[in-house]
């Protein structure tokens, strides 16, 4: 087993403004984009004043690793609990937008990856650079059934933690993500991500995915996130997710 301390899995674009107010952009993307933002809760996301949760992941002989997480979305302010690059525990608490030091770098990449797996068709609708198409019904990539494949590609030219990566997400009926599969840009790896969303539960007006398995690059993969918890406006209370 590799250092759980390190960064693992898929290190993704550095995403910016969260909130969006109404732009030309969104007009030239697919309906079915938006569609599934608000399904996860893209309207309410204004009121989230903090959001809490631990991501865990492990691939067969590649890692295991477990950070948790509290990020305030309005502020951009970060508190990371984990273990570092070493495997030491760690505790770092920073400013999105004061990242000055390589503990905080290294935390930040990490946030990024996780906050995608919790967030991602969310992300997918924030994320002015990513190229969006609506690829129509196809099959899922394992087990029966169809959906709607929606492509979200990252350009090489924008720079980040990875241009060029992938995400196809497959959405059922309902706007649910049924399934994703996340090809790499770059030389690191895994270079192939095929994995389920489900465990789905409310937390707040947000709805999380909180269940993944599948397989990096050939090998078992097993994505799940946990102690899932919000905060709205007008409330200092956590409301779990359930």
């Amino acid at each position: 087993m590799t250092n759980p301390g390190r960064v693992t899995m898929i290190r993704l674009l550095t995403f910016g403004v969260l909130v969006l107010s109404a732009t030309s952009w969104a007009q030239t993307r697919p309906p079915i984009l938006e569609q599934v933002a608000k399904t996860y809760g893209l309207d309410s996301f204004g009121q989230i004043e903090a959001i809490r949760y631990t991501w865990n992941g492990e691939v067969t002989g590649l890692f295991k690793a477990s950070r948790a997480w509290e990020w305030e979305p309005k502020t951009g302010k970060v508190t990371f609990e984990g273990k570092d690059k070493d495997g030491k525990p760690v505790k770092v608490t920073y400013m999105r937008s004061q990242i000055n030091d390589d503990a905080k770098k290294q935390a930040d990449a990490g946030f990024t990856n996780d906050n995608y797996w919790l967030l991602f068709p969310l992300h997918a609708y924030w994320d002015t650079s990513a190229t969006v198409t609506d690829e129509g019904m196809k099959k899922l990539p394992a087990g029966v059934g169809s959906a709607t494949l929606v492509s979200v590609k990252y350009g090489v030219e924008i720079g980040g933690y990875t241009p060029g990566d992938t995400w196809d997400l497959y959405a059922g009926k309902d706007n649910r993500v049924e399934y994703l599969v996340f090809q790499h840009g770059g030389n690191q790896k895994p270079s192939l991500v095929k994995a389920t969303w489900a465990g789905y539960k409310k937390a707040g007006p947000l709805l999380i995915s909180t269940e993944h398995r599948g397989t990096a690059d050939g090998k078992p993969l097993h994505i799940w996130l946990s102690d899932v918890a919000v905060k709205v406006t007008g409330s200092d209370k956590w409301m779990p997710a359930q």
